[in-house]
Order: C-alpha cells, then sequence, then structure tokens
C-alpha cells in the first residue's frame, strides 16, 4: 500500500482511500476513523488554551461529549454491519502502523474513556477553581485520554504497546500534579515504575506473537486460526502478557501503587483509577483470551490471582480510614472479581465480568468525585469525623448515597444486576461441589465487604447527628453534578437494563468469537443468584454495623510487597552509589577511554571464537597510497608528542588533509571537498582558541601515558584489522543497485546521490547541515570577540 493511501476493512474486506495529500481521482473514502482516535492529541493546543482558565475549561467537555456520541454511533454501525478495522501505514518494514479496531470490546471501553471523561472535565474546572497550572492539567488529561482510546483501539500489537506506555507516561505526570509534594512524587514514580515493567514485558510478547504468526494484527492473528496454546513459546508469552495486565490493573502483588497514588487530585483519582487506566490490564486478559486463553495456565493464574486480589483488597478497604484509599483497595478488589470473572472463560462469566465493570464504572466514578467534594468542602477525607453532611450538601448526599447503594448490591441499582451476574457465573468449569461452594463463600465475603465499604465512604458521612465541620455548604454545580449523573446513570441502567443489552453483547461476542446473546432483566425469579444477593446484603449490614470493631483490631500498615518494591529500590540506590563514582567521574576522556576499551575487548574476544578471517590483497597498494598512508601516521604521531599548540594543530591538519587526498584518490571528491572545508573550520578554531593557551606540558605520570597508548594502538589496529577483513571478503553488495532503482521510483530523481542525502538520509544530512552552521556561528562569535577585545 503506498503511503498515500489508507484502508478501512469490514468483515475482512480493505478499501482504500485517500489522505489528504492523496490524487484526488482515487476511489474517495474519509479517513476520520483514524483523526477521530488521535483527535484528543489534535486537540491539545487548543485544551491548553482553553484550559488555563476556570470559565472557559468547561467547553472543553464538548470534544469528550462528541467522541462519546460518535463511538456510540459506530456502536449501532458494528451491530448492524459487523466489526472493522481502519489502517494507516507508518513504518511498515517495522511491522508498525497506525491500524485501530473498532468491535464491540474496544467500543464498550471507549465509550467508558470519553463518556466518563466529559464528566472529569466539568469537574475538574469546579474542583481546581483558578490553579495557575490548570492548562497544563487539560493537556496532560486530553493526551491521557487519546492514550487510552489508542489501547483499546489498537489493532496492532506493536501500536498497543506504544499507546500503553503512553498512559504510563501521562499518567505519570497526571499524578504528579502537585509537584511540590513529595508524596505526590513518589507516588507518581511508583505507579511509572510498576507498570512501565508491564509495558516492556508486552512489548517482549508482542515480538514472540509477532514471530509466530508473521503479522503484527491481532484480528489477523485470529482471523488465521493459530493454536499459540500448542507452540513452545505459549508459556513465556502467556506469563508476559498477564504480568503486564496485573501490573496495570493493580492485581496482587503489584497492587500496592494503586492506593499510594490517591496523592493525585481527585479529579485524576476519579478517571484514571475507577474508570480507565487500571481497566487497561482487564481490557488486555479480553482481548488476548481469544489468542491466548483456553487453556489450563490461563485460566488458573487469572483466576486464582484475580480471586486472591479481590478478598485481599475488600478486607484492606474495611481498616483504611481515608475516603480515597478506602475507594482505591476497593478498585483493586473490584479489578480482582474482573479478572476472576475473565478468567473462567464462558460466555457467563464473561458477560458477567463485563457488566460488572461497566457497574463499577458508573458508582466508583461517583464515589470518588463525591469523596473529592467532601474534601473540598471540609478540608478533611477522615470518615470517622466526618458525619451529618446530608443537611448541608443534600445533592452530594444524593449522589454519594445512591453510589453506595448500588455499589452494596441492593436492588434495583445496576450494581444488583451486576452481582447477581457475577453469581451466576461463579460455577467454575471442572471443579467439584465443594470447590465450588468455597469459592461461592469467599466471594460473597468479599462482596459484603465492599458493600461495607462503599457505604462507608458513600452514605458514612453524610449521616449521623450533626455536620463537622459545621460550616460547609453545598459545592458548586461542576462539582456536584457529574458524581450525581453517573450515580442516576446507575440507577436507569439497574431499572432498565435492557438497554445496556446491546453493548455487553458486542464485547462478549467480540471476547468469545461467538454471537453471545445478552438479556438483562432486574428480576429473574427466585434463583440461586438472587438468594446470594440477599444473603450478601444482609451481611453487609451486619459488618457495617460493626464496622468500628474492625478499625480497632486492624491497623493500616505499609504492605509487604510495597515493603519489597522499596527494598529494591534501595538496593539499587545503594549499588549506585557505589559503582557510579567510578563510571561517572565527570571525566570525558575517562568516558572515551572505557568506550574504545570495551570496544577492543569485545573484537579481541570475537575474533577469538571465531578466528581471525583469511585477508589478501585485491590490488597491491601503490607507491603514492603507501606514502600518503605513511605520512599521516608520522602527523598523528607528531600530534601526539607535540610540545607546542601550534604544531599540535598543524600535526592535526596534516592529518585531514591526508585523508582528503585519499578521497580524492579513491573518487570521492564530494567527501574530500567535505573534509577540506572541515578541516580548515578546525584548525581557524583550534588557532583562535588555542593561541590563549600555554605549552603543552606531560600532564599524565608515565604510566597513564603509557596505559592510553596501549589502548589507542589497540583501537587502531582492531578498526584497520575491520576495514581489511571488510575490503577483502567478497561480499557482494546489494545496497548500490538498491538505491540505482529505488531513486527514481521513490525519490523521483535521477541523481541517485541527491536523492539519498535529501531522501533516503535526510535526518544525517540534516545533521549535518546543523554542524556546519554550529561551525560557522562559532567562528562568527570568536571573530566578533576578538574584535570587541582589541583596544
Amino acid at each position: 500500500m503506498s503511503l498515500n493511501s489508507f484502508a478501512i476493512s469490514p468483515s475482512g474486506r480493505t478499501i482504500p482511500f485517500l489522505l489528504p495529500w492523496a490524487p484526488k481521482n482515487a476511489e474517495k473514502k474519509s479517513m476520520h476513523h483514524v483523526v477521530v482516535v488521535l483527535a484528543p492529541y489534535l486537540l491539545l493546543p487548543l485544551a491548553g488554551w482553553l484550559g488555563k482558565h476556570r470559565r472557559t475549561a468547561p467547553s472543553l467537555a464538548i470534544v469528550p461529549a462528541a467522541l462519546t456520541g460518535y463511538f456510540g454511533w459506530l456502536l449501532a454501525r458494528v451491530a448492524g454491519d459487523g466489526p472493522f478495522t481502519a489502517t494507516l501505514p507508518w513504518a511498515q518494514s517495522f511491522g508498525l502502523s497506525l491500524s485501530f479496531r473498532f468491535d464491540g470490546l474496544a467500543l464498550l471501553f471507549a465509550l467508558l474513556v470519553t463518556g466518563i471523561g466529559t464528566l472529569i472535565v466539568l469537574y475538574a474546572a469546579g474542583y481546581f477553581g483558578d490553579h495557575p497550572l490548570l492548562g497544563r492539567f487539560y493537556i496532560t488529561l486530553f493526551a491521557f485520554m487519546g492514550s487510552m482510546l489508542g489501547v483499546v483501539l489498537s489493532d496492532n500489537i506493536l501500536l498497543l504497546f506504544v499507546f500503553w506506555e503512553l498512559t504510563g507516561f501521562t499518567s505519570f505526570f497526571l499524578i504528579a500534579f502537585d509537584h511540590e509534594r513529595e508524596e505526590a512524587r513518589r507516588s507518581a514514580l511508583q505507579a511509572l515504575l510498576v507498570t512501565s515493567a508491564g509495558g516492556l514485558a508486552l512489548l517482549a510478547a508482542g515480538v514472540l506473537l509477532w514471530q509466530i504468526a508473521g503479522t503484527t494484527s491481532l484480528s489477523a492473528m485470529r482471523e488465521l486460526g493459530i493454536v499459540f496454546g500448542l507452540d513452545p513459546r505459549y508459556i513465556p508469552i502467556a506469563l508476559l502478557v498477564l504480568f503486564a495486565a496485573f501490573t496495570k490493573s493493580a492485581q496482587f502483588p503489584f497492587h500496592f501503587w494503586l492506593p499510594n497514588a490517591m496523592a493525585a487530585p481527585t479529579p485524576v483519582s476519579g478517571y484514571l483509577h475507577s474508570a480507565t487506566m487500571v481497566k487497561a490490564g482487564v481490557y488486555l486478559v479480553a482481548r488476548m483470551t481469544p489468542l491466548l486463553g483456553d487453556t489450563p495456565l490461563w485460566m488458573y493464574v487469572v483466576t486464582i490471582v484475580g480471586g486472591a486480589t479481590m478478598v485481599g483488597a475488600a478486607y484492606r478497604s474495611l481498616v483504611e480510614v481515608d475516603l480515597k484509599r478506602i475507594l482505591a483497595y476497593t478498585t483493586v478488589s473490584a479489578l480482582g472479581a474482573m479478572m476472576l470473572l475473565l478468567g473462567v472463560g464462558t460466555w457467563l462469566s464473561v458477560v458477567a465480568g463485563l457488566l460488572y465493570m461497566t457497574a463499577h464504572a458508573s458508582y466508583k466514578g461517583s464515589l470518588f468525585l463525591v469523596a473529592g467534594a467532601i474534601d473540598h468542602e471540609t478540608g478533611t477525607r477522615d470518615v470517622r469525623v466526618l458525619s451529618g453532611l446530608q443537611r448541608l450538601m443534600p445533592l452530594t448526599a444524593a449522589a454519594g448515597i445512591l453510589a453506595a447503594v448500588s455499589m452494596a448490591g441492593v436492588p434495583p441499582l445496576l450494581g444488583f444486576v451486576a452481582k447477581e451476574q457475577f453469581y451466576g457465573a461463579l460455577p467454575l468449569p471442572g471443579t467439584t461441589a465443594l470447590t465450588a461452594g468455597v469459592v461461592v463463600a469467599i466471594v460473597v465475603v468479599a462482596s459484603a465487604m465492599l458493600g461495607v465499604s462503599g457505604l462507608r465512604t458513600g452514605a458514612a458521612p453524610f449521616l449521623g447527628p450533626k455536620p463537622h465541620p459545621a460550616n460547609v455548604h453545598e459545592p458548586s454545580f461542576l462539582l456536584w453534578s457529574p458524581p450525581l449523573l453517573l450515580a442516576a446513570a446507575g440507577v436507569l441502567a439497574g431499572v432498565l437494563p435492557g438497554l445496556i443489552n446491546l453493548p455487553l453483547s458486542l464485547a462478549a461476542t467480540a471476547v468469545s468469537g461467538v454471537d453471545t446473546p445478552v438479556e438483562l432483566v432486574l428480576f429473574h425469579g427466585f434463583t440461586p443468584g438472587l438468594a446470594l444477593s440477599a444473603l450478601t446484603i444482609a451481611l453487609t449490614l451486619v459488618l457495617y454495623r460493626y464496622r468500628s470493631l474492625v478499625q480497632v483490631r486492624a491497623r493500616p500498615r505499609a504492605l509487604r510487597t510495597e515493603r519489597i518494591y522499596d527494598s529494591i529500590l534501595a538496593g539499587l540506590d545503594s549499588l549506585s552509589e557505589r559503582v557510579a563514582p567510578a563510571l561517572q567521574s565527570g571525566s570525558l576522556r575517562a568516558y572515551v577511554r572505557v568506550i574504545v576499551a570495551t570496544t577492543v575487548v569485545l573484537l579481541i574476544v570475537a575474533y577469538a571464537r571465531t578466528g581471525l578471517p583469511h585477508i589478501g590483497w585485491r590490488t597491491p597498494p601503490r607507491l603514492h597510497e603507501v606514502g600518503l598512508a605513511l605520512l599521516i601516521m608520522l602527523a598523528a604521531v607528531s600530534a601526539a608528542r607535540a610540545r607546542s599548540v601550534m604544531a599540535a594543530v598543524l600535526s592535526l591538519g596534516t592529518v585531514g588533509y591526508g585523508l582528503a587526498l585519499l578521497y580524492v584518490l579513491y573518487g570521492a571528491p564530494d567527501l574530500a571537498a567535505t573534509q577540506f572545508a572541515v578541516e580548515t573550520l578546525t584548525v581557524v578554531l583550534f588557532v583562535l582558541v588555542f593561541y590563549q593557551l600555554r605549552g603543552f606540558d606531560d600532564g599524565s605520570v608515565w604510566h597513564v601515558r603509557v596505559r592510553d597508548a596501549v589502548i589507542a594502538a589497540g583501537a587502531g589496529l582492531s578498526i584497520a584489522l575491520l576495514v581489511l577483513v571488510t575490503a577483502t571478503a567478497g561480499i557482494t553488495s546489494r545496497l548500490s543497485n538498491w538505491f540505482i532503482e529505488a531513486a527514481p521510483a521513490l525519490g523521483h530523481g535521477r541523481n541517485v546521490v541527491n536523492v539519498i542525502l535529501v531522501d533516503f538520509r535526510g535526518f544525517d544530512t540534516m545533521g549535518e547541515i546543523t554542524v556546519l552552521v554550529t561551525v560557522a556561528i562559532g567562528v562568527r562569535a570568536l571573530l566578533r570577540l576578538g574584535r570587541e577585545r582589541q583596544p
């Protein structure tokens, strides 16, 4: 495909259409799909401009709102015509292209990213007020939004890695928004290091998948029908992918970074850590399940890690007293539940996992924003001192209580529907009745603990005898309306769950590969799932009644896994303190010496293992060539032994001019002209600079000079040997013929040298021109400086 074409392939079809610079007479199709995905990046200047002022910042919500409508329209199109892929060639030789897949799974996540992003944009304007760095915040927020859209829509495994890392990079700046606080900087660095380690694992897994399938397209891998589970590389691929997913979605034992990231402002916590970034790992597991799932390794690792994370984080949420940290641990627990359901792998569990994720985005996003509003008005997030705020913040209280009740699984809210589907999907395939019963009991207890934490954060601060503090009031419209809208969406979807049948069905179909009908209703009859839901609500009320006992008996402490992380960093710091002084001495001579000596040693080792090749002369050297070579060597020795500045400069100039003459003798006049110009400028610069310096002295003791001489001689002999081996190896070069053929076809020029310099080596040529311009500016500055100093 040429660089001025674009392709969109619905259901396997490929239709070329034009970029703006493409010829007018070709088949024309809009490339708006790719432009829409990249719209948050393209609008970064607008975000920085409008986001600087509190009055204009809310208008930025038009962008994610429009994207939400667009992805909703695409979802309806996918329901009728099937999934499609939009591809823009990028670096095809590296298997990299801007390839985006629009199917039910991708669009469900994209709707969450943009829909909740709309509310976060509005909320942030009220939360930050006239903060001087508000424009920077919106730039970073939009960049993160574009990165998340890239993650969930990418069809190219390498492109997925690029956006995966961009989410970590942009989230680092969002978490560290209050960069003057040490806690914010530390938390941001911790999140970046943990999730970036997973990104590297994802890259390694992507390369292995590319080697097996011969393509970087995820949809093509699926259509090829390759059974990756039979490949000997399957185990490392699966473990690398799961490592990436577990680090991003804060699964045990990598869960510690998410609660610490609550040092971020509340809009960041509500967006990144409840609805978007932390769900990237869940998305990755769902996306890779058709390729890597259906094996015992995949099922057991995902279910066990997800279950352990769900239970452990649910208990930890009961111990915490800070609103945001409580919500952070409940988020970790909910992510574990989603992983558990995806690990089971049945179509019921997939639907339940996607529904649980949707409900969680609704009530957890609302609870985070409510916590921010409480902190904004009261100045505290300690649940032990917050009470009675309903009288002073009635609208915020309505949002918090509705979200808390949904999180507890009370009908008729969406949380209840999701919890019932969860229980309906629990019988694990191939397990005994005893094992299934134990798993159900554990999940019920964990769900009850999550319900208690939801009530502690969304209901307890508003209930009680008297408000504390007493001088608070309802926050601004921008602070109470987004959480209330999210909570109301949970009520609407709970009362009319059929509204989300289509998105869930399309998303589950994308995961399972077969049509997965979804028919959600509020009341399925008296089923085991309903009984378990009732039991969960009852247990929630009991635990909520005696919640103070849990807080008294257990005190928050640093997690063991976090202490391991801190120990690793401390060990690396200690190692750096010991090694850095020797490696980072601040001496340019030392750095060059280490590089050259290492190169020489590596060459010696290589030749020792393979043996020296036969070296012969194709044509014997001529007398004048030998004489010129001897002149260059004598000039180099003279420069090394010079005792005056002028002698050293003239000797170095002789070396450079000698090399230029060699270029002339071997038919490279362009290189010779460049070399003459560079040598002339160099000599002029040396003369202008060094004439003010005193004469040379020995500078170093004799054994240092001997060491440097040995290294220099070894480097010279090594390079000479390499040149001789290359010149006499008899290798036929195919590059020259390729340039001759490609120059008129790709560069549209008949002068091959010019095409190489301008097109194929454009950046190299630009670098050379930059060097020459820099030298000219330096000469000009020295001349002006000399004239100014004249009396």
